[in-house]
């Protein structure tokens, strides 16, 4: 039976963050779903940085299916858990079921990625507390006020927990949780 992977995300999901980890996880080995707060088709966006801009710019992305619902995930089935960034995650850490899929999985200190914008949702679910943490830069004050250790680097692993800060961050986020999965729960 194949390692299964969650990711948990939403409509305005930065593509890449919900895409890449999901391809590199399968090119792995690993069986990986994608939870919505219900199934339906996603709609992604598109997060760039151009010139002349303070902030990153947003335009339409890909569209995917969501695999379940937040409120059928059973978290014994999983292995790991991926958080996208993007939009997303700020509607999300408002839904009582992805909060609980989150502490779930910090309670049984099982491996975690998250990039960008994610980490408001493991924020929200209490996860942070005590924990070396990055995200995107902007989120700086979000991570210290959910008791973080807030460092601007590439990648941070702290335990089980893999964080990054956007999608230019990629190769050595995915790079970083595969040594931590591959430890916690290798394909057989």
């Amino acid at each position: 039976m194949a390692v299964k992977i969650l990711i948990v995300t939403g409509d305005a999901a930065e593509s890449l963050e919900v895409l890449y980890p999901y391809q590199r996880l399968r090119e792995e080995g690993y069986e990986v779903h994608i939870a919505a707060p219900q199934v339906k088709k996603l709609r992604f966006v598109v997060h760039d940085f151009e010139d002349g801009f303070d902030t990153y710019t947003e335009k339409p992305g890909y569209t995917w299916p969501a695999d379940l619902a937040f409120a059928d995930v059973v978290t014994e089935d999983y292995a790991a858990l991926v958080v996208p960034g993007g939009r997303a995650p700020e509607y999300l850490r408002n839904d009582p079921e992805v909060r609980r899929i989150l502490a779930a999985f910090a309670e049984a200190d099982k491996p975690i990625a998250q990039i960008c914008h994610g980490p408001l949702i493991t924020a929200a679910a209490g996860g942070l507390t005590g924990r070396r943490v990055t995200a995107y830069p902007a989120l700086e004050l979000d991570m210290k006020a959910a008791g973080a250790d807030f460092e601007d680097s590439e990648t941070v692993v702290d335990g089980t927990l893999v964080s990054a800060r956007a999608w230019p961050d990629h190769s050595r986020w995915m790079r970083e949780f595969l040594t931590v999965l591959r430890g916690k729960a290798p394909v057989a």
